[in-house]
């Protein structure tokens, strides 16, 4: 191994083997894994789901034995009279004993106004009146039980107890992933409550009876959720499962742990969790950051009475065994590869020796054959592919001999064809030098009889006038007449070039504009000037025709067309594109080349008449095509960049325009 070149065949064979074997083989391992994972974080989060249920029922089932304590007080005769007769020292005594031994925070009764007549942990403080708590307030208009959650402000905790307003207390703890939140405490409570209205013997209403416990720093429902529906399983010291109550964002029940080991109450829900669940009301189900770690989670809004939101019921399950899982997956999955990709390197290189030691022997003949020693015959022990090849090769020396001669007289016989050719190309390129040469002399001639027309019929005039005055026996008159003679005949060719310029008046028709370009594109694409010149069309389809004069419009366009191909002498493109404008009533048609383009000072002059930038223009060409335009009430226009190529824009009518 240590000699192989990287350019050898066993080096190309260990590495394309590695390749075939080892890409599939990440590959599968990436899907397995991902597959096997995906099918674990989905019965993680079906199981989370029916954890949440689970919660739910806990919490709910808190709330319902409140209610239950709550409705079995009320219901007592001697609560019903003492409350009637407002014994308060009875009742004291009774509620002291009740929320003790029922583990209740609150415990009030208040007459059938909503006034207090006594207050279980604060029995010094009563005759307040209640009836604006929601609970109570319920209760006074449909002598109905009314159960749920509340927050209770901190005002209401410390007429209870300030005990409770003490434990409702929290100082808010900067959370990574949280949404910023304005306040630094809390110090509203978050309450499971039940009120039950007294009806005495004769079912007159009495007054109301209201319950409750504080869930902040109350670690009784979360520890259960824990202990029924996660079994307290610990994965490397860890919790796997974790419940929580929030009280809006804030963690004020959890067994969910700080890096310390404390409980992260006072911590907050994480952005996304508040976004999806407290300001959509939606169920939250996934991966989540808690705290300090991965979870799959599931969290619930808790709504009070009102079906406002003002809490959050979170379950979650530690997403750290499952990563586990998936890394020990990964690794077992490329140990294989890693195997596979050894034993593959062993077997190409035992391959390649039996292939490269005769095909070194195959290089060093053809070696000797490309130096010119054709005279080899050889025979070589190898797969039947190399002995083929091995034959071929000596066949082809004895070819080659026989075709070296061949050659060396077919190249005397093409050096000869080969000149003749030139010669010929020669000639079509003078000969295409001189039309071209021709056709500026014609358009030179355009200008030059525009110029001379009219100083040629003032002479014509004054000759005529002169021959009239001269005596036929005058020795001049033959000289005038030969005068007369040639300025008439000077003018007949003055008319035949301006006949050949003159802007006669359009001979409209039905047109077809994208077909007339399709024509052109044909008529010019083979000329000289175009062989280093692509044309692109971009025409749309639904244009319709138009009522034009087919032949001006087509001088028109094959004269702009040959003006960008003359100014791409080194190669270039030209686009032109069809389209009706926005209002529908115009087609546009533009030509854009990417040649030189043209200066602002020569664009503001371009139409006019006898203005060339050419060293052979005659300045005609775009003035006619202005003229033909126009007269078909459209306009042309042109838009360029020095360096960049310029853009020759027609608009013609769909609407025929008479005149």
């Amino acid at each position: 191994m240590k000699n192989i070149s990287p350019k050898s065949i066993q080096s190309h064979l260990i590495f394309y083997f590695t390749i075939v074997v080892l890409v599939p083989v990440v590959v599968m391992s990436l899907a397995g894994v991902k597959l096997i994972y995906n099918q674990i974080i989905d019965r993680a989060v079906t199981r989370t789901i029916a954890d949440l249920n689970s919660a739910r029922e806990i919490y709910q089932n808190k709330v319902t034995q409140i209610a239950s304590v709550v409705r079995l007080t009320a219901v007592r005769s001697l609560i019903i009279n003492a409350v009637t007769e407002r014994d308060k020292n009875f009742l004291q005594k009774d509620f002291a004993k009740t929320y003790h031994r029922e583990k209740l925070d609150i415990l009030t009764v208040t007459d059938n106004r909503g006034n207090v007549i006594c207050r279980g942990r604060n029995p010094g403080l009563s005759g307040d009146n209640l009836s604006a708590d929601k609970f109570i307030a319920k209760v006074l208009k449909t002598r109905q039980i009314v159960t749920g959650t509340e927050i209770v402000p901190r005002k209401e905790l410390e007429d209870e107890s300030p005990d409770l307003a003490a434990q409702a207390y929290m100082e808010i703890t900067p959370t990574p992933k949280s949404k910023p939140r304005a306040e630094r405490q809390e110090t509203s409570g978050m309450m499971l409550e039940a009120a039950v209205p007294i009806l005495d013997d004769n079912n007159n209403f009495v007054g109301v009876l209201l319950g409750g416990v504080l869930l902040n720093r109350n670690f009784e429902i979360v520890d259960k959720i824990k202990d029924i529906v996660h079994e307290r399983e610990i994965y490397k010291g860890q919790d796997i499962g974790t419940a929580t109550i929030f009280q809006n964002d804030l963690r004020i029940s959890t067994n969910v742990k700080n890096q310390d080991g404390s409980r992260a109450i006072t911590t907050l829900v994480s952005e996304e969790v508040y976004d999806e669940v407290i300001d959509q009301g939606k169920r939250f189900v996934g991966e989540a950051f808690v705290v300090n770690a991965w979870y799959i989670a599931a969290y619930e809004p808790i709504r009070d009475i009102e079906n406002r939101i003002i809490g959050i019921l979170y379950v979650g399950i530690l997403r750290q065994p499952f990563d586990d899982v998936l890394r020990n997956t990964l690794m077992t999955f490329l140990g294989i590869a890693l195997g596979v990709i050894i034993l593959i390197v062993f077997a190409s290189v035992q391959l390649a020796k039996k292939i490269s030691v005769p095909l070194k022997k195959l290089e060093l003949t053809a070696t000797k054959i490309a130096e010119g020693e054709y005279k080899h015959e050889f025979t070589v022990k190898a797969p039947s592919e190399i002995e083929h090849l091995a034959k071929s090769l000596g066949k082809m020396a004895r070819d080659l001999e026989t075709e070296k001669w061949e050659l060396e007289a077919w190249g005397t016989t093409l050096e000869k064809k080969v000149q003749e050719r030139t010669d010929e190309i020669k000639r079509i390129h003078s000969q295409l030098f001189r039309s071209e040469k021709l056709a500026s002399l014609g358009k030179l001639a355009a200008g030059v009889a525009h110029e001379i027309n009219n100083p040629l019929t003032g002479i014509l005039t004054n000759s005529s006038l002169l021959l009239e005055d001269l005596d036929p026996q005058d020795p001049r008159r033959e000289d005038v007449e030969v005068m007369v003679k040639e300025t008439i005949r000077c003018r007949e060719i003055v008319k035949r070039l301006l006949d050949f310029a003159k802007q006669t008046k359009p001979q409209k028709k039905l047109t077809d504009i994208n077909a007339l370009i399709d024509n052109i594109i044909l008529l010019v694409r083979n000329q000289t000037s175009f062989r280093s010149v692509r044309i692109e069309k971009n025409l749309d389809p639904s244009v319709p025709e138009i009522q034009s004069d087919t032949d001006q419009i087509q001088q028109v366009f094959v004269n702009i067309i040959l003006n960008a191909a003359e100014a791409m002498t080194k190669g270039g493109s030209l686009t032109i594109t069809s389209s009706l404008s926005p209002a529908r009533d115009f087609i546009n048609i533009s030509f854009a080349d990417t040649g030189p383009g043209i200066s602002e000072a020569d664009r503001e002059k371009i139409f006019d008449p006898f203005y060339t930038t050419k060293e052979h223009g005659t300045g005609l060409g775009l003035s006619i095509s202005y003229g033909i335009v126009e007269q078909h009430g459209g306009s042309i226009s042109v838009e360029s960049t020095p360096g960049k190529g310029s853009t020759f824009i027609i608009h013609l009518p769909i609407t025929s325009m008479e005149g």
